[in-house]
């Protein structure tokens, strides 16, 4: 069984499934509404039901009192629709919305997925959830006050842990001690949701061009993982292809779960491109300078987006091409860069 809600004042319309919450579902269906623990204890994501019954789930009485239930009022985190609803709330519409925090977290997990790439999945305090936009990075806070900036590349709606994609640069103060010194159950702090690169309201139709390189990849995924998780129950689905650029086969280090989303979505294609292949790799694919790939399948760019993620030299090169070569508009570029933390010394991008 499923269920209509109307949210107000916006007009939008979303389906709960049955046992989905309120937020679970709007998350699902793309709409974004203020939450903060995901577990009944901040408050953040209390609304008001207009009209209908909802099974208001477990929660903190102190966070939702029985006079405030008597008034109307849920946590759309806990709350699940017995009923079609009709909801008030404020949803979030841009990267202002989103309340930046400042957190600690734990070290759950750490995987080598490259020779020089670690994969970190951080656990937040339970009572603590980050809402972010998919492409945003957070800045990790070191003992001397300078900054290491991370981009996430966990999708929001998965947020249990949240995931950073880290490259062991030379010199790199943050990457260095991941490496060599960093344990499970390590606690680090953050300031964060930071950045203007998220995937931009477009018509469902239209295209996109997603182009990383090497840990670029990260804030790449978190949208893509977003994005197809809110179309798989649409009839209509945007095209997109992935161009992921790298110099070896194993600094692809995830190839193998973007080959899985082109498997499993017939609107998504994956583009592997290798710069300097080794014999060992036995490589069959595309070879060269990955914004060059692109060129080569899209010599008109005039309706489409991109999106770019990755090193300085690859980023400047594409924006360049594509808008000069290939009738990008220069607004429908969207690109975020990641240089190494020994470039500046006290803010930088090391993944």
């Amino acid at each position: 069984m499923s269920y209509q809600i109307l949210i107000q004042p916006s007009g939008h319309i979303l389906t709960a499934k049955s046992g989905e919450t309120i937020l679970e579902a709007a998350l699902r269906e793309g709409f974004s509404l203020p939450y903060g623990c995901r577990n009944g204890s901040c408050g953040i994501c209390k609304g008001k039901i207009i009209q209908g019954s909802v099974n208001y789930g477990r929660h903190s009485e102190e966070t939702l009192t029985e006079e405030e239930i008597k008034s109307g009022q849920a946590l759309f985190c806990c709350a699940s629709p017995l009923t079609d609803l009709i909801i008030e709330c404020q949803e979030i519409n841009a990267v202002k919305d989103i309340e930046i925090k400042n957190l600690p977290c734990r070290v759950h997990k750490l995987d080598l997925v490259a020779p020089d790439v670690m994969v970190i999945s951080l656990k937040l305090p339970s009572k603590q959830r980050l809402q972010f936009l998919p492409g945003q990075y957070i800045d990790i806070l070191l003992k001397d006050g300078k900054r290491r900036s991370f981009s996430l590349a966990n999708a929001p709606h998965n947020d249990e842990f949240l995931q950073l994609h880290v490259r062991n640069y030379p010199g790199g103060a943050f990457t260095e001690f991941v490496f060599n010194h960093m344990s499970i159950k390590d606690i680090v702090r953050f300031i964060g949701p930071l950045g203007s690169f998220f995937l931009r309201d477009t018509p469902i139709d239209a295209a996109i061009i997603f182009l990383a390189s090497g840990t670029g990849f990260a804030p790449i995924k978190s949208i893509l993982e977003h994005v197809l998780y809110q179309e798989n129950n649409r009839s209509s689905k945007r095209k997109m292809v992935l161009y992921w650029g790298a110099r070896t086969k194993a600094d692809l280090y995830l190839a193998d779960l973007a080959d899985n989303w082109q498997q499993e979505h017939e609107n998504f294609t994956f583009v592997p491109v290798l710069s300097e292949p080794l014999p060992t790799d036995n490589w069959e694919g595309r070879v060269g300078l990955v914004h060059e790939a692109v060129m080569q399948d899209f010599k008109n760019m005039e309706k489409y987006q991109v999106y770019a993620c990755g090193v300085p030299a690859m980023i400047k090169a594409a924006y360049h091409d594509f808008t000069n070569y290939c009738n990008l508009p220069k607004n429908a570029f969207f690109s975020d860069v990641f240089t190494p933390s020994t470039s500046n010394p006290s803010i930088s991008q090391e993944s």
